[in-house]
């Protein structure tokens, strides 16, 4: 079982699209796959039509209360997608930084949960909130893959640099590194800030970014209106051509060893 997550400390870089882009492809693939939603805001969860007010059970029971394997299985969410499932989010978690923020032992909780899972699922996703505190956290240390979304302007370099030293902050003393891949998104060939964006993410990190950028597509905006992945709402748009060769690349890296 693989886990990757999907961050950056900037809101609307694409980390949603990317989360469920790259499930997708994976589930056409034969893959098992689960979303995690780890941000209050619960996008990933209304994408596939859940309504997180109506749950009794979601991600934010894991941090509540000590949570078996047959409890954090009723806590899923099916999706129209046989190989899909979603660990819905909840208002409820943007209460944990004050509830829970200072208690020890917390940032290990969603790693401990998805071992639990190990033999479900092949792949684990999980989405973050473009925040920096117990969730993010939480993702952070549970993935074997860090994928890092970044819209192709200045202002989302910036969010770059924060995200790099959050990693390097947590990393502290741990002897595995965290192995992260950067992604330019919303890319746009036409705008001459989309190009000087993405030459200098290749500058400043030539051993992390992908080679290649995910573009600017409607196609991602039209899928989640009714509510299917872009790869089988547009298998031969631009964009689900770019995740698809993003996930070829991400699936020749090396996965670290638990």
């Amino acid at each position: 079982m693989v886990v990757w997550t999907v961050a950056n400390q900037k809101g609307g870089v694409g980390k949603t699209t990317t989360t469920i882009a790259l499930g997708g492809l994976l589930a056409e693939q034969g893959h098992k796959v689960l979303l995690v939603d780890t941000d209050p805001h619960a996008s990933l969860s209304y994408y596939f039509g859940i309504e997180s007010e109506d749950l009794d059970l979601s991600v934010y029971n894991l941090f509540v209360q000590v949570s078996s394997k047959e409890q954090i299985l009723q806590s899923l969410c099916p999706t129209s997608y046989e190989n899909i499932d979603i660990l819905p989010a909840v208002m409820g978690l943007a209460t944990l930084d004050r509830s829970l923020g200072a208690k020890g032992g917390m940032g290990l909780v969603l790693k401990k949960a998805m071992q639990k899972l190990e033999g479900e699922y092949d792949y684990i996703l999980m989405d973050c909130p473009p925040v920096l505190g117990v969730l993010m956290v939480n993702a952070l240390a549970a993935s074997d893959r860090i994928v890092v979304p970044v819209q192709t302007e200045f202002l989302a370099l910036k969010g770059l640099d924060r995200m790099i030293k959050t990693m390097e902050i947590m990393q502290g003393e741990q002897t595995n590194i965290f192995n992260f891949t950067i992604v330019p998104t919303m890319f746009d060939k036409r705008t001459k800030a989309s190009l000087m964006s993405y030459r200098r993410l290749q500058e400043l990190y030539p051993e992390t970014v992908w080679s290649g950028v995910i573009p600017v597509d409607t196609n991602f905006r039209n899928a989640s209106q009714i509510q299917r992945v872009p790869s089988d709402y547009a298998p031969s748009s631009r964009g689900v051509s770019a995740y698809r060769s993003l996930l070829t690349h991400l699936l020749k890296l090396p996965v670290k060893s638990r």
